[in-house]
């Protein structure tokens, strides 16, 4: 169990990484509204997992640059989504929840997209993916190679979906702030928490192991500061992602009644 006092660095980022998910990047939102984004993105894309214990509301307010009442608020309505708990006593504080039945859930959401809308999203995604890869070639700094061969190394052991979730969104969250892009580090976050969740959706050790050697392939082109192999291995774990999560929503077109049928 998570301490009640921690740096934003305890939730597995890189600094840089952390400070994507803490720092308001739309001055025309209301600094609740920005807060429950930020937490729910967290939540969606696995970087806060379910039963784990948020810092105080003081220590989370200064990290995330709000007032402690703005925080209190944003907690009161992530609390009515069921996204946190509140627990009282000496060992309480607020907890992440996730829904119970996370499977159905997430096909629940793939039908939301249409075969079409996954390739444009894929394709948004392999262009914001490709030039971050390319830019963390040509701009990453010692410490930030050392935490992306980190990342990459909890994505190989990971055993659960929600392991491999974290490590998957923490690797390329790193990824993108070491390109020195603010903008595109914001952008990825965006993408990540639209479909991050859905990317392991019913994956086998095979898909994950080919998945695991495009990013592993993708990090020696960055170490070695190759930025044309980075950003085109980038688009083609992008690609394989966006190819396995159509061939999933036509599954389910298949399954559907045909039209006056009922069901």
């Amino acid at each position: 169990m998570a301490t009640t006092r921690r740096p934003p660095s305890s939730l597995g980022l890189t600094t840089a990484a952390a400070r994507v998910i803490f720092s308001p990047d739309d001055d025309s939102a209301g600094r609740v509204e920005m807060a429950v984004r930020r937490l729910s993105e967290a939540i969606r894309l696995g970087l806060l997992l379910d039963g784990e214990r948020l810092p105080t509301e003081v220590t989370l307010a200064e990290q995330m640059g709000v007032a402690t009442v703005t925080l209190r608020e944003a907690l009161a309505l992530l609390r009515e989504r069921g996204m946190i708990e509140t627990r009282r006593g000496r060992r309480g504080g607020n907890f992440v929840t996730a829904p119970r039945d996370q499977v159905a859930g997430l096909y629940a959401r793939l039908k939301e997209f249409s075969v079409e809308a996954l390739r444009d999203l894929g394709d948004h995604r392999s262009a914001v993916a490709g030039m971050a890869a390319k830019l963390a070639a040509n701009r990453a700094v010692e410490g930030e190679l050392e935490g992306l061969s980190q990342r990459l190394e909890r994505f190989r052991q990971a055993v659960s979906v929600s392991e491999l979730r974290r490590a998957d969104a923490e690797f390329s969250l790193a990824v993108a702030a070491a390109a020195q892009s603010p903008r595109l580090a914001v952008e990825e976050l965006r993408l990540r928490a639209e479909i991050g969740d859905l990317l392991w959706l019913d994956l086998n050790e095979g898909a994950q192991q080919h998945a695991w050697s495009i990013r592993a392939g993708m990090l020696e082109a960055i170490i070695t500061r190759n930025p044309a192999v980075a950003a085109e291995l980038a688009e083609r774990g992008v690609e394989f992602d966006t190819r396995r999560l159509a061939e999933l929503r036509l599954q389910l077109y298949r399954l559907l009644p045909a039209p006056g049928r009922g069901g």
